[in-house]
């Protein structure tokens, strides 16, 4: 093949790799955000993928019909994706704000792109069939397209995310999709009739994605204020999550993926209630964990304990943390609690830590997300309790939220059972170690649950005194909290939560099912 060939040759087999990356990361992108905007982030992935993967079969089919102008068809396909995918995301979350059509425009989208992103590479082995030995050709395809989605796989949550957002990461991608066209008019120009057309269509798609590069950002944030009640004060994505903080007023609300965390008008009912009863619970309470609660309030409730000598603090994202240290308005919520210097954080997954650490805690907090998939209910399973048990100091507690016993009543009690499950441990007399559920009215969340348990070996008793001085919790309203009412009484028949059937993600699942 003679040397222009080759050249031609290798830059259309260089867009095979931009191709692949956009594709995978058009992918990611739906994904995570309607991951953001629905939650159940395992069933939404494998759907997205699933719908993603199907449609590229379908694609691929579908480039036998192409029998004429390859090229032609090439450069159309692409400039095409580019303008799908790179308004994918601006488009779902408009349809997510403005119409109760999310589902059918996610399926819309995944299956053009799918498609799309599917025809390409049979368009481009046709195509380079001519210029290349046909075993080469396909090597090197194959190749660059398993690279190139490996490049695309790590490049999304580790650059585009953090840096440019959704909105403006899929338009980027679409700018990709763009120039491997307007590369493809180059290097095939000979072959393409009726060019002057895709290119005026090529440099249009290349304005439009341009101005949602520049603008997305504020395009977002306009969308985010149509999607919760109260002004968007600040927003951001991150590798492991959308951060966005309302403000009304003085009501400063946190919300993660779309979950409210907090009110800050009522966020002292839940923490008082998450914290109090397991550090009067402990024999002494000096040395503390606290899994979850990057926000710091739970921290803050933890140091009115003149008892507390060191309080780690694990959260799994640095910029959540980051945000309650520095930020005035936030910082001034925890009072300043994360640069207290007996206050240390560490990020990480929580499990991780428990497995690695080899220190020893007298009050164990679990203050981590709902169990609403299979992989957040991990947190709630018999080993994880038990390994959490194991980092108990004799006379400690542990204590976790445990969700509503009002809205997922089969939720909260699997909790409570997974966790006595985990603390059973026979003992003289035949005693065996007690755990206790409690309950309490937030009125952002209504009526919400935690579980309280000793360590193996201690008795647990009824807490008699917490700290003075509280808005919430007094002595008289702890003795009520561990008091339920008949139709919050466990239901007969609940399992206990394990790794291999996270049951405990289909309790919580069919519960607040029922109220959405």
């Amino acid at each position: 093949m003679a040397e222009p060939g080759r050249a031609r040759g290798l830059l259309l087999l260089g867009s095979v790799f931009a191709v692949a990356a956009a594709g995978l990361v058009y992918e990611l992108i739906a994904g995570t955000l309607t991951t953001y905007l629905l939650g159940s982030s395992v069933l939404v992935f494998s759907i997205v993928i699933g719908l993603f993967l199907s449609a590229m079969g379908l694609g691929a089919w579908l480039a036998q019909y192409v029998r004429f102008e390859l090229a032609r068809a090439f450069v159309i396909a692409e400039l095409v994706l580019g303008l799908v995918g790179g308004l994918s995301a601006l488009g779902l979350f408009a349809a997510f704000a403005w119409s109760d059509s999310y589902r059918a425009c996610l399926l819309l989208v995944s299956v053009v792109i799918g498609a799309l992103v599917g025809l390409e590479i049979p368009l481009l082995l046709r195509i380079l069939e001519k210029r290349v030995e046909v075993r080469v050709v396909v090597s090197h395809v194959l190749a660059l397209d398993y690279f190139g989605a490996l490049v695309g796989s790590v490049a999304f949550p580790l650059l585009l995310l953090p840096h440019l957002g959704l909105v403006r990461s899929a338009a980027l991608l679409g700018l990709m999709n763009v120039a491997v066209a307007f590369l493809a008019l180059a290097v095939l120009g000979t072959e393409i009739a009726r060019r002057g057309r895709l290119v005026a269509f090529g440099s249009a798609v290349a304005a439009l994605l341009l101005g949602v590069l520049i603008g997305g950002g504020r395009a977002t944030t306009w969308l985010e204020d149509q999607l919760y009640s109260d002004p968007v004060m600040l927003a951001r994505s991150t590798p492991y999550q959308r951060v966005v903080v309302t403000r009304w007023r003085d009501d400063l609300r946190l919300y993660l993926d779309g979950h409210l965390q907090f009110s800050s008008a009522d966020e002292y009912r839940y923490h008082e209630a998450l914290i109090h009863p397991a550090m009067a619970a402990a024999e002494v309470p000096a040395q503390v964990l606290i899994l979850g609660g990057g926000d710091g309030l739970a921290v803050r409730e933890v140091l009115r304990w003149a008892a507390v000598r060191r309080v780690v603090l694990v959260d799994l994202d640095p910029a959540v943390t980051e945000l309650f240290t520095e930020h005035g308005a936030l910082a001034d919520l925890n009072g300043g609690a994360l640069k207290d210097p007996r206050v240390q954080v560490v990020h990480g997954d929580a499990v991780r830590f428990l497995q690695d650490s080899p220190d020893r805690f007298d009050v164990i907090v679990m203050d981590l997300p709902d169990p609403n998939d299979a992989q957040l209910a991990r947190l709630y399973s018999l080993p994880t309790f038990r390994l959490a048990r194991s980092r108990l100091r004799p006379g400690g507690a542990l204590v976790t939220q445990a969700t509503s016993p009002f809205y997922a009543l089969e939720a909260f009690w699997c909790i409570a059972t997974t966790m006595t499950a985990a603390f059973a441990e026979e003992r003289p007399g035949g005693a065996q170690a007690q755990v206790m559920a409690y309950h309490a009215h937030v009125p952002s969340f209504g009526e919400w649950g935690w579980v309280l348990a000793r360590s193996p070996g201690a008795d647990l008793t009824l807490p008699e005194a917490v700290a003075r001085d509280l808005r919430f919790l007094d002595d008289e309203a702890l003795q009520g909290m561990f008091r339920f009412p008949t139709d919050l009484q466990p239901p007969e028949g609940v399992r206990v939560n394990r790794l291999t059937d996270a049951i405990l993600a289909r309790y919580y699942t069919r519960g607040w099912r029922r109220w959405n």
